[in-house]
Protein backbone atom coordinates (compact mmCIF):
# COMPACT_ATOMS: atom_id res chain seq x y z
CA UNK A 1 0.00 0.00 0.00
CA UNK A 2 1.92 2.83 -1.22
CA UNK A 3 -1.01 6.22 -0.94
CA UNK A 4 0.50 9.29 -2.19
CA UNK A 5 -0.26 11.85 0.80
CA UNK A 6 1.26 15.07 2.70
CA UNK A 7 2.61 18.49 0.58
CA UNK A 8 4.75 20.19 2.77
CA UNK A 9 5.82 23.92 1.22
CA UNK A 10 8.55 26.23 2.05
CA UNK A 11 8.65 29.82 0.60
CA UNK A 12 11.69 32.45 1.52
CA UNK A 13 12.17 36.13 0.49
CA UNK A 14 11.98 37.42 -2.32
CA UNK A 15 8.78 34.55 -2.83
CA UNK A 16 7.10 35.96 0.23
CA UNK A 17 5.59 38.89 1.11
CA UNK A 18 7.98 40.86 3.33
CA UNK A 19 10.93 39.96 4.97
CA UNK A 20 9.65 36.58 6.29
CA UNK A 21 9.71 33.11 5.98
CA UNK A 22 6.60 30.81 5.11
CA UNK A 23 6.07 27.10 6.09
CA UNK A 24 3.11 25.01 5.65
CA UNK A 25 2.19 21.32 5.48
CA UNK A 26 -0.85 18.98 5.14
CA UNK A 27 -0.48 16.22 6.98
CA UNK A 28 -2.46 13.13 5.04
CA UNK A 29 -3.11 10.03 7.02
CA UNK A 30 -5.68 7.10 7.58
CA UNK A 31 -9.29 8.73 7.56
CA UNK A 32 -10.16 7.60 11.23
CA UNK A 33 -6.78 8.46 12.84
CA UNK A 34 -7.06 11.21 14.85
CA UNK A 35 -4.24 14.37 15.41
CA UNK A 36 -3.37 15.94 18.60
CA UNK A 37 -1.69 19.73 19.05
CA UNK A 38 0.36 19.37 21.69
CA UNK A 39 3.10 21.72 23.58
CA UNK A 40 6.56 20.66 25.24
CA UNK A 41 8.31 23.03 27.06
CA UNK A 42 12.11 23.29 27.39
CA UNK A 43 13.88 20.75 29.47
CA UNK A 44 17.18 19.79 31.22
CA UNK A 45 18.10 16.16 31.68
CA UNK A 46 20.42 14.77 33.51
CA UNK A 47 23.47 12.09 31.80
CA UNK A 48 22.32 8.77 31.57
CA UNK A 49 18.51 9.56 30.88
CA UNK A 50 16.10 8.19 28.21
CA UNK A 51 13.49 8.77 25.79
CA UNK A 52 11.15 6.61 24.63
CA UNK A 53 10.31 7.09 21.29
CA UNK A 54 7.70 4.87 18.89
CA UNK A 55 8.72 1.73 18.98
CA UNK A 56 12.89 2.37 20.42
CA UNK A 57 14.27 4.12 23.21
CA UNK A 58 17.47 6.09 23.05
CA UNK A 59 19.56 8.33 25.40
CA UNK A 60 18.39 11.66 25.99
CA UNK A 61 20.34 14.84 25.02
CA UNK A 62 21.32 17.45 27.82
CA UNK A 63 18.49 19.88 27.08
CA UNK A 64 15.50 19.50 24.55
CA UNK A 65 14.07 23.23 23.48
CA UNK A 66 10.20 23.98 23.37
CA UNK A 67 8.05 22.42 20.58
CA UNK A 68 4.58 23.24 19.41
CA UNK A 69 3.44 19.54 17.35
CA UNK A 70 1.38 18.10 14.97
CA UNK A 71 0.58 14.73 15.64
CA UNK A 72 -0.76 11.43 15.25
CA UNK A 73 -2.15 10.76 18.63
CA UNK A 74 -1.31 7.13 18.91
CA UNK A 75 2.79 7.71 18.36
CA UNK A 76 5.90 9.34 20.06
CA UNK A 77 6.64 11.68 16.85
CA UNK A 78 5.19 14.12 14.83
CA UNK A 79 4.23 14.81 10.87
CA UNK A 80 4.62 18.53 11.43
CA UNK A 81 5.71 21.07 14.24
CA UNK A 82 8.07 23.83 15.06
CA UNK A 83 10.44 24.78 18.23
CA UNK A 84 11.00 27.92 19.54
CA UNK A 85 13.31 29.04 17.61
CA UNK A 86 11.83 29.00 14.93
CA UNK A 87 12.84 25.72 13.23
CA UNK A 88 10.01 24.22 11.43
CA UNK A 89 9.68 20.58 10.02
CA UNK A 90 7.20 18.72 7.81
CA UNK A 91 8.28 15.13 6.90
CA UNK A 92 6.66 12.86 3.44
CA UNK A 93 7.07 9.69 2.74
CA UNK A 94 8.96 8.06 0.31
CA UNK A 95 9.79 5.31 -1.91
CA UNK A 96 12.59 4.21 -3.95
CA UNK A 97 14.97 1.18 -5.05
CA UNK A 98 15.98 0.46 -1.34
CA UNK A 99 13.16 -1.26 0.51
CA UNK A 100 11.56 0.44 3.39
CA UNK A 101 10.66 -3.06 5.37
CA UNK A 102 12.66 -3.40 8.14
CA UNK A 103 12.77 -3.90 11.79
CA UNK A 104 11.09 -1.07 14.14
CA UNK A 105 13.56 1.47 14.73
CA UNK A 106 12.62 5.12 13.96
CA UNK A 107 10.01 6.27 12.25
CA UNK A 108 10.01 9.16 10.47
CA UNK A 109 7.63 10.79 12.59
CA UNK A 110 10.23 10.76 15.59
CA UNK A 111 12.73 12.25 13.96
CA UNK A 112 10.82 15.32 12.69
CA UNK A 113 10.19 16.11 17.11
CA UNK A 114 13.95 14.88 17.72
CA UNK A 115 14.97 17.26 15.16
CA UNK A 116 12.66 19.90 16.70
CA UNK A 117 13.90 19.05 20.17
CA UNK A 118 17.74 19.16 19.64
CA UNK A 119 18.27 21.82 16.85
CA UNK A 120 18.32 25.42 17.05
CA UNK A 121 18.81 25.99 13.45
CA UNK A 122 17.86 24.23 10.02
CA UNK A 123 21.34 22.77 9.31
CA UNK A 124 21.30 21.51 12.66
CA UNK A 125 18.37 19.48 12.01
CA UNK A 126 19.80 17.82 9.65
CA UNK A 127 22.86 17.06 11.05
CA UNK A 128 20.46 15.76 14.21
CA UNK A 129 18.51 13.92 12.30
CA UNK A 130 21.19 12.23 9.97
CA UNK A 131 23.43 11.22 12.77
CA UNK A 132 20.48 9.56 14.41
CA UNK A 133 19.52 8.45 11.05
CA UNK A 134 22.99 6.47 10.90
CA UNK A 135 23.08 5.56 14.31
CA UNK A 136 19.23 4.30 15.20
CA UNK A 137 18.02 3.84 11.50
CA UNK A 138 14.71 3.95 10.50
CA UNK A 139 11.65 1.34 10.30
CA UNK A 140 8.19 -0.16 11.74
CA UNK A 141 4.85 0.14 10.52
CA UNK A 142 3.86 4.06 10.14
CA UNK A 143 0.16 2.84 10.80
CA UNK A 144 -1.80 2.13 13.80
CA UNK A 145 -2.51 -1.74 12.25
CA UNK A 146 -0.33 -5.04 11.44
CA UNK A 147 -0.78 -3.78 7.94
CA UNK A 148 3.33 -3.51 7.86
CA UNK A 149 2.78 -0.35 6.42
CA UNK A 150 6.43 1.47 6.07
CA UNK A 151 8.05 4.12 3.75
CA UNK A 152 11.08 6.13 4.17
CA UNK A 153 11.38 9.93 4.35
CA UNK A 154 12.12 13.80 3.33
CA UNK A 155 11.89 16.48 5.20
CA UNK A 156 11.45 19.78 4.81
CA UNK A 157 12.98 22.16 7.42
CA UNK A 158 12.85 25.77 7.60
CA UNK A 159 14.23 28.43 10.19
CA UNK A 160 14.95 32.38 10.00
CA UNK A 161 17.46 32.33 7.36
CA UNK A 162 16.84 29.41 4.88
CA UNK A 163 15.44 25.74 4.38
CA UNK A 164 17.39 22.71 3.82
CA UNK A 165 15.04 19.59 1.99
CA UNK A 166 16.58 16.25 3.37
CA UNK A 167 15.63 13.20 1.49
CA UNK A 168 16.34 9.46 2.49
CA UNK A 169 16.59 5.75 1.82
CA UNK A 170 17.29 3.67 4.16
CA UNK A 171 20.46 5.40 6.30
CA UNK A 172 21.86 7.20 2.82
CA UNK A 173 20.73 10.50 2.06
CA UNK A 174 21.18 13.82 0.60
CA UNK A 175 20.18 17.72 1.55
CA UNK A 176 19.99 20.52 -0.21
CA UNK A 177 20.03 24.02 0.95
CA UNK A 178 16.86 26.48 0.08
CA UNK A 179 18.65 30.14 0.34
CA UNK A 180 15.26 31.87 -1.69
CA UNK A 181 12.24 31.57 -3.50
CA UNK A 182 9.78 28.88 -2.81
CA UNK A 183 9.94 24.77 -2.65
CA UNK A 184 7.17 22.24 -2.06
CA UNK A 185 7.89 18.31 -2.12
CA UNK A 186 4.98 15.42 -2.23
CA UNK A 187 5.93 11.91 -1.57
CA UNK A 188 8.90 12.07 -4.17
CA UNK A 189 12.83 11.76 -4.28
CA UNK A 190 13.28 15.73 -5.76
CA UNK A 191 17.06 16.47 -4.77
CA UNK A 192 18.97 16.23 -8.18
CA UNK A 193 22.59 17.60 -8.81
CA UNK A 194 22.87 20.49 -6.20
CA UNK A 195 23.58 18.27 -3.30
CA UNK A 196 24.95 20.25 -0.01
CA UNK A 197 25.53 17.62 2.14
CA UNK A 198 25.20 14.00 1.86
CA UNK A 199 26.03 10.38 3.45
CA UNK A 200 30.12 9.73 2.89
CA UNK A 201 28.69 6.69 0.96
CA UNK A 202 26.15 7.31 -0.95
CA UNK A 203 27.71 7.35 -3.82
CA UNK A 204 29.86 4.38 -3.30
CA UNK A 205 26.15 2.26 -2.38
CA UNK A 206 24.61 3.71 -5.67
CA UNK A 207 27.60 1.99 -7.79
CA UNK A 208 28.13 -1.08 -5.78
CA UNK A 209 24.15 -1.79 -6.18
CA UNK A 210 24.31 -0.98 -10.00
CA UNK A 211 22.16 2.10 -9.78
CA UNK A 212 24.69 4.79 -10.94
CA UNK A 213 27.56 4.03 -13.12
CA UNK A 214 30.11 6.27 -11.18
CA UNK A 215 30.92 8.19 -14.77
CA UNK A 216 27.45 10.48 -15.24
CA UNK A 217 26.83 13.79 -12.61
CA UNK A 218 25.00 12.10 -10.18
CA UNK A 219 21.49 12.89 -10.10
CA UNK A 220 19.86 11.86 -6.36
CA UNK A 221 16.10 11.29 -7.31
CA UNK A 222 17.55 9.66 -10.58
CA UNK A 223 19.63 6.98 -8.95
CA UNK A 224 17.56 6.23 -5.87
CA UNK A 225 13.83 6.61 -6.53
CA UNK A 226 12.28 3.40 -9.06
CA UNK A 227 13.14 2.84 -12.51
CA UNK A 228 10.06 5.20 -13.00
CA UNK A 229 9.04 8.50 -11.58
CA UNK A 230 6.42 9.49 -13.80
CA UNK A 231 4.12 10.59 -10.81
CA UNK A 232 5.96 13.32 -9.88
CA UNK A 233 5.94 14.55 -13.45
CA UNK A 234 2.18 13.91 -14.54
CA UNK A 235 0.47 16.65 -14.78
CA UNK A 236 -2.36 17.89 -12.32
CA UNK A 237 -0.18 15.62 -9.79
CA UNK A 238 -0.33 17.28 -6.99
CA UNK A 239 3.30 18.62 -6.60
CA UNK A 240 3.19 20.10 -10.25
CA UNK A 241 0.14 22.15 -8.76
CA UNK A 242 1.44 22.99 -5.73
CA UNK A 243 4.38 24.36 -7.26
CA UNK A 244 2.18 26.23 -9.97
CA UNK A 245 0.07 27.74 -7.12
CA UNK A 246 3.50 28.91 -5.68
CA UNK A 247 4.64 30.42 -8.68
CA UNK A 248 1.19 32.33 -9.24
CA UNK A 249 1.77 34.45 -5.87
CA UNK A 250 5.44 34.83 -5.97
CA UNK A 251 6.79 37.36 -5.04
CA UNK A 252 3.84 37.96 -2.19
CA UNK A 253 3.47 34.80 -1.09
CA UNK A 254 1.19 35.13 2.69
CA UNK A 255 0.17 33.01 5.30
CA UNK A 256 -3.54 33.59 3.63
CA UNK A 257 -1.86 32.25 0.41
CA UNK A 258 -0.52 28.60 1.98
CA UNK A 259 -3.68 28.52 4.11
CA UNK A 260 -6.04 28.63 0.62
CA UNK A 261 -2.90 26.51 -1.16
CA UNK A 262 -3.67 23.63 1.89
CA UNK A 263 -7.54 23.75 1.50
CA UNK A 264 -7.34 23.48 -2.13
CA UNK A 265 -9.32 20.10 -3.42
CA UNK A 266 -9.15 20.01 -6.77
CA UNK A 267 -5.52 19.61 -6.84
CA UNK A 268 -5.87 17.01 -4.08
CA UNK A 269 -3.56 18.87 -1.71
CA UNK A 270 -6.21 18.93 0.85
CA UNK A 271 -7.09 15.02 0.25
CA UNK A 272 -10.33 12.81 0.81
CA UNK A 273 -10.95 9.67 0.66
CA UNK A 274 -9.77 6.72 2.85
CA UNK A 275 -5.89 9.06 3.56
CA UNK A 276 -7.41 12.42 4.02
CA UNK A 277 -5.98 15.63 5.62
CA UNK A 278 -6.64 15.12 9.03
CA UNK A 279 -4.34 18.20 10.54
CA UNK A 280 -2.51 21.17 8.58
CA UNK A 281 -0.11 24.04 9.51
CA UNK A 282 1.21 27.06 8.91
CA UNK A 283 3.68 29.04 10.08
CA UNK A 284 5.39 32.80 9.67
CA UNK A 285 8.56 33.25 10.83
CA UNK A 286 10.08 36.89 10.37
CA UNK A 287 13.54 37.24 9.92
CA UNK A 288 14.38 39.85 12.38
CA UNK A 289 15.10 37.57 15.90
CA UNK A 290 13.00 40.37 17.60
CA UNK A 291 9.84 39.44 16.53
CA UNK A 292 8.02 36.44 16.87
CA UNK A 293 7.41 33.42 14.87
CA UNK A 294 3.19 32.51 14.49
CA UNK A 295 2.20 28.97 13.93
CA UNK A 296 -1.16 28.11 13.06
CA UNK A 297 -2.70 24.68 13.61
CA UNK A 298 -6.03 22.99 12.85
CA UNK A 299 -6.12 20.19 15.11
CA UNK A 300 -8.58 19.08 12.60
CA UNK A 301 -8.93 17.03 9.47
CA UNK A 302 -10.02 18.99 6.35
CA UNK A 303 -8.66 22.47 6.66
CA UNK A 304 -11.26 23.47 4.18
CA UNK A 305 -13.69 23.17 7.31
CA UNK A 306 -11.35 24.33 10.46
CA UNK A 307 -9.41 26.69 11.36
CA UNK A 308 -6.40 27.84 11.47
CA UNK A 309 -5.46 28.79 14.99
CA UNK A 310 -2.43 30.72 16.00
CA UNK A 311 0.11 29.54 18.43
CA UNK A 312 3.69 32.19 19.40
CA UNK A 313 6.41 30.39 21.91
CA UNK A 314 6.38 32.41 25.27
CA UNK A 315 6.88 31.50 28.96
CA UNK A 316 4.53 29.74 30.97
CA UNK A 317 2.62 28.09 27.99
CA UNK A 318 -0.15 26.19 29.45
CA UNK A 319 -0.83 22.37 28.03
CA UNK A 320 -3.38 22.49 24.83
CA UNK A 321 -5.63 20.35 26.59
CA UNK A 322 -8.74 20.69 24.30
CA UNK A 323 -6.16 19.53 21.48
CA UNK A 324 -4.39 16.71 23.23
CA UNK A 325 -5.93 13.12 23.51
CA UNK A 326 -6.83 10.56 25.99
CA UNK A 327 -3.13 8.71 27.14
CA UNK A 328 -3.12 5.16 27.90
CA UNK A 329 0.33 4.82 29.27
CA UNK A 330 2.02 1.41 29.57
CA UNK A 331 -1.53 -0.28 28.94
CA UNK A 332 -1.46 1.29 25.59
CA UNK A 333 -1.73 -1.47 22.71
CA UNK A 334 1.20 0.71 20.80
CA UNK A 335 3.15 -0.27 23.69
CA UNK A 336 2.28 -3.75 23.90
CA UNK A 337 3.27 -6.63 22.03
CA UNK A 338 2.01 -7.97 19.55
CA UNK A 339 1.07 -4.47 18.71
CA UNK A 340 -1.79 -2.80 17.51
CA UNK A 341 -4.03 -5.44 19.06
CA UNK A 342 -7.16 -2.71 19.85
CA UNK A 343 -7.73 0.61 18.82
CA UNK A 344 -8.81 2.52 21.82
CA UNK A 345 -10.31 6.07 21.49
CA UNK A 346 -8.18 8.83 20.75
CA UNK A 347 -10.57 11.73 20.06
CA UNK A 348 -9.88 14.89 21.95
CA UNK A 349 -12.29 18.18 22.65
CA UNK A 350 -12.13 19.40 19.97
CA UNK A 351 -12.10 16.58 17.15
CA UNK A 352 -15.36 15.16 18.59
CA UNK A 353 -17.27 18.44 18.15
CA UNK A 354 -15.43 19.18 14.81
CA UNK A 355 -16.34 15.86 13.71
CA UNK A 356 -20.01 16.60 14.95
CA UNK A 357 -20.46 20.19 12.73
CA UNK A 358 -18.91 18.02 9.52
CA UNK A 359 -21.72 15.98 9.52
CA UNK A 360 -23.55 19.08 9.62
CA UNK A 361 -22.09 20.90 7.50
CA UNK A 362 -22.85 18.31 4.95
CA UNK A 363 -26.55 17.27 6.20
CA UNK A 364 -27.81 21.10 6.35
CA UNK A 365 -26.91 23.71 3.63
CA UNK A 366 -28.24 26.43 5.00
CA UNK A 367 -26.72 26.04 8.97
CA UNK A 368 -23.61 24.62 7.69
CA UNK A 369 -23.14 27.96 5.83
CA UNK A 370 -23.31 30.08 8.17
CA UNK A 371 -20.57 27.83 10.79
CA UNK A 372 -18.37 28.10 8.19
CA UNK A 373 -18.65 31.63 7.40
CA UNK A 374 -18.45 32.01 11.52
CA UNK A 375 -15.53 29.76 11.44
CA UNK A 376 -13.53 31.90 8.42
CA UNK A 377 -14.60 34.90 10.32
CA UNK A 378 -12.88 33.56 13.94
CA UNK A 379 -9.60 32.66 11.92
CA UNK A 380 -9.20 36.10 9.56
CA UNK A 381 -10.02 38.31 13.35
CA UNK A 382 -7.06 35.91 14.41
CA UNK A 383 -4.57 36.85 12.07
CA UNK A 384 -5.27 40.59 11.91
CA UNK A 385 -4.51 40.12 15.96
CA UNK A 386 -0.96 38.56 14.63
CA UNK A 387 -0.46 40.76 12.18
CA UNK A 388 0.45 43.31 14.60
CA UNK A 389 2.06 40.91 16.70
CA UNK A 390 4.55 40.00 13.89
CA UNK A 391 4.97 43.17 12.99
CA UNK A 392 5.98 45.20 16.51
CA UNK A 393 6.66 41.88 18.43
CA UNK A 394 5.20 40.74 21.84
CA UNK A 395 4.46 43.51 24.23
CA UNK A 396 2.47 41.30 27.14
CA UNK A 397 3.73 37.91 26.40
CA UNK A 398 1.64 36.92 29.42
CA UNK A 399 -1.39 37.80 27.27
CA UNK A 400 -0.39 35.05 24.20
CA UNK A 401 0.16 32.07 27.79
CA UNK A 402 -3.32 30.88 25.97
CA UNK A 403 -3.22 32.30 23.23
CA UNK A 404 -3.97 28.65 21.13
CA UNK A 405 -5.94 27.20 23.87
CA UNK A 406 -8.50 30.63 24.02
CA UNK A 407 -8.72 30.14 20.09
CA UNK A 408 -9.86 26.63 20.41
CA UNK A 409 -12.31 27.48 22.55
CA UNK A 410 -13.19 30.11 20.93
CA UNK A 411 -13.96 27.50 17.32
CA UNK A 412 -15.95 25.82 19.93
CA UNK A 413 -18.11 28.89 20.75
CA UNK A 414 -18.81 28.85 16.96
CA UNK A 415 -19.57 25.23 16.34
CA UNK A 416 -22.25 25.95 19.28
CA UNK A 417 -24.37 28.61 16.73
CA UNK A 418 -27.92 27.58 16.15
Amino acid sequence: MQPSSCDTFVALPPSTQGQCIIFGKNSDRPCDEVQEVVYFPAKDYDAGEMVECTYIEMEQVAHTYAVALSKPAWLWGAEMGANELQVCIGNEAVWGRESADGDEALLGMDLVRLGLERADTAEKAVDVITELLEKYGQGGSCMEDESGFTYHNSFLISDRKEAWLLETSGKYWAAERVEAGHRNISNEYDITTKIDKEHPDMRDYAKNKGWWDGKTKFNFATVYSFATTGRIGASGSRYCEGKRMLEESNGHISAETMMDILRDKDSDINMEGMFMTTGSMVSVIPRDPALPGVHYFTATPDPERSVFKPFIFVNNINQLKETTSPSYGPDDPVKKKPRFQSKPNRKHELFIKHELVAAIIDSYKDRGKKITESMRKLEKEKMTQMEEILSHGVKEPDLLVNLFSSSVKEELAVYSQK
